[in-house]
């Protein structure tokens, strides 16, 4: 249970009368204090649909306790770290994050249609001042914690819990205008005995649409569960697991230019028990007819924590089987020329470690900017070199195992 000190007065997260206490300090110079540490670390309040929220403060993330939910490693070692301040600002005194994108929201007659986001660059030059759709699937799972993992989540990571806090993250999140659940469908878990209630509020969503006054036709963003991508009279189509009475139809142009995710691919064919996830912004016509205009994949294990290769899978098992607590680093705009954590070990005694998977054929640029990373002396390094055994990392201390 989480406790707030707000003016001098303890608080425990479900308290009755936290509401109110946090009324009363929102837009004041007050900020209310995580008591995760002492003698408390400042957060921010944020009202968002009528509800008052308690926010961590920018960059403060690696100053909670490991076990807190407001605990964020050091950005720096994520792709995070360059986009965070660019092509992510939050303003606390509006308790809201500003997003800036580098793909469309709206589809404009004549325009030609984008190919699928994240193929590899040779440079990141200007990169960090827009997310790209993939970066900003990595935002929304890192908002949602669904990057974090410690042993009593075992078991309980479904659909609905991703598509809970999916949903809550976006939430206060604006771009290009929009409040982003005004346009981001995340599908609900699909039951029979209710599926006509379930359409009815994706067709309340892109009704919506019919009252902008953007100019174009309104593209959506989808975020769900590969079933599979079949093929159709026309071009292609994919199926999402969780709306199976609702395809997005994909041009064979676009269904062509996949191969850019083929790493993706070949990691959900090899291993059935895996999810894979796409982001996509689709269109819907009169017809009712869904029509992705640009897309990314992404792989998670069975407890739906992102992935790159087959020993970066064996790491992250090995942990959940060993019942450690960690976080998964994601890439955002990086490369795979540039490195970053692959997890940060958050239960070890004194220092929290920092795990990097290194390439066999690292540059020698690739090993300098490592170098910088490992510099960072709040925490412990391990490197693994591709193509060695795991490397024996350190024990998770007495308290991290009695928690």
């Amino acid at each position: 249970m989480h406790h707030y000190l707000i003016d001098g007065k303890t608080y425990q997260e479900d308290d009755p009368s936290l509401q109110a206490a946090l009324g009363r300090v929102h837009h004041t110079k007050i900020r209310p204090l995580c008591l995760c540490v002492r003698p408390g670390e400042p957060m921010y309040v944020s009202k968002v649909s009528g509800h008052f929220q308690i926010k961590r403060m920018p960059d403060s993330g690696a100053e909670h306790s490991a076990d807190c939910d407001s605990y964020e490693p050091p950005a720096e070692l994520s792709g995070l770290g360059e986009v965070m301040g660019h092509a992510i600002k939050e303003d606390v005194e509006e308790g809201m994050t500003m997003l800036r994108l580098d793909f469309a929201l709206n589809k404009i007659a004549g325009r030609a249609p984008p190919s699928p986001s994240d193929a590899e660059k040779d440079s990141i030059k200007g990169e960090t001042s827009k997310l790209t759709i993939r970066s900003l699937l990595h935002f929304l799972w890192d908002v949602s914690h669904l990057t974090h993992w410690n042993p009593g989540m075992q078991g309980k990571r479904s659909w609905a819990t991703v598509h809970k806090y999916l949903s809550r993250a976006a939430q206060g999140k604006y771009t290009k205008g929009l409040h982003l659940p005004s346009t981001l469908y995340v599908p609900e878990p699909f039951y029979v005995d209710r599926k006509n209630e379930i359409a009815q509020r994706r067709s309340a969503l892109i009704a919506a649409a019919e009252k902008s006054d953007r100019p174009g036709q309104k593209l959506f963003i989808v975020i769900g569960e590969v079933k599979e991508v079949a093929s159709a009279r026309y071009g292609h189509k994919v199926v999402l697991k969780q709306v199976p009475d609702f395809h997005f139809m994909m041009s064979e142009d676009l269904n062509k230019k996949l191969k850019v995710f083929k790493d993706e691919i070949s990691l959900w064919n090899a291993f059935p028990e895996i999810h894979l996830v796409t982001i996509a912004t689709f269109s819907v016509g009169r017809t009712g007819i869904a029509e992705i205009e640009e897309m990314a994949f992404m792989v998670t294990n069975e407890q739906w924590i992102p992935f790159s290769n087959v020993d970066e899978k064996n790491l992250i098992d090995s942990l959940i089987a060993s019942e450690r607590r960690f976080v998964k680093g994601l890439r955002y705009n990086l490369p795979s020329s540039r490195p970053l954590a692959s997890v940060i070990l958050s239960d070890t005694p004194h220092k929290h470690t920092a795990v990097y998977m290194v390439p066999g054929d690292a540059s020698e640029g690739y090993m300098a900017a490592l170098g910088d990373l490992t510099d960072n002396d709040k925490l412990t390094h391990i490197q693994w070199l591709a193509g060695n055994i795991m490397p024996e990392l350190p024990p998770a201390s007495a308290t991290a195992r009695a928690a």
